[in-house]
């Protein structure tokens, strides 16, 4: 590293919190040398909420509308993991129409999600337009979820043992519609960006990560797999019915930001084919396993009277967690989504601890910020993805 031998003339700037496309509250002081970085210093918690000390004292039901405020642009995933834990711990069967239309969910949050980090990435290094290209089929997959859940964004859809709906009426055909008009569209994006000489030139081996560093600093998704590793954990755990598709792996060997925005394309075209594929055969039957109502049962007997039962407060419906410990996780567009789960024989877990992806990929920001320019760091932290609802909690 070229430090002057005077340190006299280093300068030391805070980028944010509160910096426009800080994709969120970070607070970054970087150390300059004229326009090099010689130091960065990332300072989270400002989003901080106790989300896994509030999921100490509250049932798994009661705590389902909380869990889409950890990452607030791909809130399908966040409940799916915490709904997994308690289904892995009480050994419940998820009935085949809701395992699809779970897919269908997830898959349609992993595009929203990659819309809404292509946009801002694409903003912070110079082109406005796919910024307001986005937005308008994002809108669309958020109609879908309106539909389906009630909800554009905060969804509480997911069930312990199923989902809280089934699809309306005419609304596989809307997505279906859906599916085949996006594809246009990021052939769109494809001819406005991919070849694009100034952003190859603002992307390109800008923040390469090598393969056995990838591994080392444990980070995940499109991060993981632009850096030459196929791991996804779709195809590693099987969670769902994913290994009843035909969909592939979406990898790049560079490891550079250009390789993480080519591999976060092509997933979004891969999620396209899984959702159709889902939607064409997906079956009949319930969509959520009734069997699991019996958690409802009071207690008391006497609690049974009319007065306490239509008058009084209605208890939400409780969960024992069995005295075990779990590790659960799903493949979430940032990475690796894991919850850490002890229960004690109560309706309250004992620990939750939560392992987001973008907190773990963000560690190794400040190593590939130094010795590059200032203006690359905003190309770098974009390529991360990152949400500070989830890096926080």
């Amino acid at each position: 590293m070229n430090i002057p031998a005077t340190r006299k003339d280093l300068m030391i700037v805070n980028m944010g919190p509160h910096h426009p496309s800080m994709h969120g509250v970070l607070r970054l002081i970087i150390t300059l040398d004229g326009e090099d970085v010689i130091d960065c210093e990332p300072i989270l918690g400002y989003l901080h909420r106790g989300m896994e000390k509030i999921a100490e004292n509250r049932t798994i039901i009661q705590y389902l509308p909380y869990v889409t405020r950890w990452d607030y642009l791909a809130t399908m995933f966040t409940e799916a993991i915490t709904v997994n834990g308690p289904e892995q711990l009480g050994n419940i069967q998820v009935p085949k129409r809701a395992s699809y239309i779970r897919i269908i969910m997830l898959e349609l949050s992993r595009i929203a999600s990659h819309l809404l980090w292509l946009g801002p990435f694409m903003a912070d290094i110079g082109a406005q337009t796919p910024f307001f290209y986005i937005f308008r089929e994002r809108e669309l997959v958020y109609d879908l979820f309106e539909a389906a859940t009630g909800m554009r964004m905060m969804h509480n859809y997911f069930r312990i043992g199923g989902v809280a709906a089934d699809l309306p009426h005419g609304w596989i055909d809307k997505c279906l519609d859906f599916c085949d008009y996006f594809l246009t569209r990021v052939a769109e994006y494809q001819k406005l960006i991919t070849r694009n000489p100034i952003f190859l030139e603002r992307v390109e081996g800008v923040g390469i990560i090598g393969r056995e560093e990838v591994i080392n600093w444990g980070l995940s998704g499109p991060m993981l797999r632009a850096s030459g590793i196929q791991w996804d954990l779709r195809k590693v755990d099987r969670y769902e019915c994913y290994d009843e598709f035909d969909w592939e792996v979406q990898w790049q060997k560079e490891g550079d930001s250009l390789a993480r925005y080519l591999v976060r394309i092509g997933e979004m075209i891969e999620s396209i084919k899984i959702i159709q594929q889902a939607l064409e055969g997906i079956p009949g039957g319930p969509y959520e396993n009734l069997e699991i109502r019996y958690f409802d049962r009071e207690r008391n007997p006497e609690w049974n009277d009319f007065e306490y039962r239509f008058i009084s407060k209605k208890p939400s419906p409780t969960f024992e967690l069995p005295k075990q410990e779990l590790y659960v996780r799903v493949e979430a567009p940032k990475g690796e989504l894991g919850i850490f789960l002890i229960g004690d024989q109560s309706g309250f877990p004992w620990r939750w601890k939560i392992r987001p992806p973008g907190f773990i990929n963000l560690q190794i920001l400040p190593q590939l910020v130094k010795r590059m320019k200032l203006a690359d760091i905003m190309t770098i932290l974009g390529s991360i993805d990152i949400i500070m609802g989830e890096v926080d909690r």
